[in-house]
């Protein structure tokens, strides 16, 4: 995943300030400035390790001297009792980075690790999974990080980057076909090379967004279709859109999905039902 930088600049020194406020005052009362130290990040919890660039780009814009030796990378597999990286630095960085660090970590962790469950159950199935905008306010950035970590891919990063016609807007705009012309005069004019997905919620839609979509439309998706509803629309559709099923798929279902031959799942799940994992940064003596 390409990260501008800065986004990520400006959510690490957002997120330190929120955190340090007026001061470390822990720190700043028995740390003496400028003295050096040695922290390690232990793994407590099996599971896909997630956010080892993030943690040495967030210690290394507080202190851009300090030694960062990583033992593992993101997308491994870890488990219980490793050792993730060591970073020397001064102990004022160390402590006012830690939590930072560990909140990025954890959640990123779990949600690289929920997402690889996700990719192995339809491994050699022609459908990817994809992840939404169902993120955490400030943290997208990271959370959608994480997905492509743990082997899903991502949709569009925001409302910018991508034209999506969802059910409010067609219904704001009077219909399929109206909101698609729409967009393309808009697209030429305003923005162009900007791509165009619309949502379908009834094979009549499909019909129609077919129809009216055909040079100006890449992808159509299928909102609550189930897999036999899906199975009728790819037909509709053919070669020259591509397709993506969204809408109450989960863990249980998604093979059901996959056999559909649909190119795209998309699963805010991934995100939004992802668990922390356990990890720590601890002194090292």
């Amino acid at each position: 995943m390409i990260i501008p930088d800065t986004l990520f600049t400006r959510l690490i020194t957002e997120a330190l300030a929120e955190d340090i406020g007026d001061g470390d005052h822990s720190t700043l009362c028995c740390i003496p400035a400028g003295e050096k130290g040695t922290a390690v990040l232990r793994i407590k919890e099996d599971g896909v390790l997630a956010g080892m660039e993030v943690a040495e780009r967030i210690f290394r814009q507080m202190q851009p001297d300090i030694s960062f030796r990583a033992f593992k990378k993101d997308g491994d597999d870890m488990q219980y009792g490793e050792i993730a990286f060591e970073v020397d630095a001064d102990i004022h960085t160390i402590l006012q980075c830690e939590r930072l660090v560990l909140n990025c970590m954890q959640r990123m962790s779990g949600i690289a690790g929920l997402t690889r469950q996700y990719t192995e159950k339809i491994k050699g199935y022609h459908t990817k999974v994809l992840d939404t905008r169902k993120t955490t306010p400030n943290f997208r950035l990271l959370e959608k990080w994480a997905v492509a970590i743990g082997g899903g891919v991502n949709h569009r990063f925001a409302l910018y980057d991508m034209i999506m016609l969802k059910d409010n807007h067609i219904d704001y705009c009077g219909g399929i076909t109206r909101a698609i012309d729409k967009a393309w005069r808009y697209v030429q004019t305003v923005k162009p090379g900007l791509k165009i997905e619309v949502e379908t919620r009834t094979l009549e839609d499909v019909r129609e967004a077919v129809a009216a979509g055909r040079g100006k439309v890449f992808r159509i998706m299928l909102d609550n279709f189930s897999p036999a509803q899906i199975e009728q629309a790819l037909p509709l559709i053919g070669p020259d859109f591509e397709t993506e099923a969204s809408g109450g798929i989960n863990l249980n279902n998604l093979e059901d999905y996959a056999k559909t031959g649909v190119d795209f799942v998309s699963v805010g799940a991934l995100i939004h039902q992802a668990r922390s994992v356990d990890l720590s940064l601890k002194a090292k003596r």
